[in-house]
Formats: structure tokens, C-alpha cells, sequence
């Protein structure tokens, strides 16, 4: 697998845009995170470290911040989202039931300081 953005001009149209929305968010709360691999994933780094991979899954969309601390940190904001699917350290989504932005940004904050301390 490639860059981030070799791997998502693979993917059907609805993943397409559903991953790079999650991939957008990230981006913009850390501008300075650069397309890299994490765990041979596409994934955005930041600081050396690997900070997000998104990725399709057989019957889901993964999102991979490499650390169940920040999903867990996200979980209250997930509650009332019965689509939305919780794992120790994925959060897992149908591209018809998009994560909320406020969850994105909060999971990218809770890896950024996690990355930062």
C-alpha cells in the first residue's frame, strides 16, 4: 500500500468520501502530520509517530488512532450513535452513518497530546 491518497483513489465512491472526510478533519487540527504508514497502514504522522489510518474494512470502515486511550477518551461522544461501533482500538463506521466531527476532532486531539507528553 501507498500513500494515503493512492489508497483512497481506490476505493468506491461512498468510502472515498467517507474516509477522506475523516482524513480532512485530521489534517486540519494537524497540518504539519504528513502522509506516512503506521503498522503498514496508510496513516497521517505526525511527529514521527503515526497519528490516524482510516481504512475499509470487509463490512465496515475503520478508524485506527493506534492507541485505545483516544477511543476510549471518544466513547461518551459515540454513545448515541448506535451505528457506530466500538473496539479497544478502532472505532468502526458505515459510510452511510459518518462519524460526527466533533468525535474525529476529539480522537485527533486525544492522539496529538498523547503524541506531545
Amino acid at each position: 500500500m501507498g500513500s494515503i491518497d493512492e489508497y483512497v483513489a481506490e476505493l468506491e465512491p461512498a468510502d472515498r468520501d467517507s474516509i477522506h472526510r475523516v482524513y480532512a478533519v485530521a489534517s486540519a487540527l494537524a497540518p504539519e502530520a504528513e502522509q506516512g504508514r503506521g503498522y503498514g497502514m496508510p496513516a497521517l504522522v505526525y511527529r514521527g509517530k503515526p497519528l490516524l489510518s482510516v481504512m475499509r474494512a470487509k463490512k465496515h470502515i475503520g478508524v485506527y488512532p493506534f492507541s485505545p486511550a483516544a477511543v476510549a477518551e471518544v466513547a461518551g461522544i459515540l454513545a448515541d450513535h448506535p451505528a457506530i461501533g466500538l473496539d479497544k482500538g478502532t472505532i468502526r463506521f458505515q459510510p452511510e452513518h459518518p462519524l460526527p466531527e466533533a468525535a474525529i476532532e476529539a480522537l485527533v486531539r486525544a492522539r496529538m497530546a498523547q503524541i506531545d507528553g
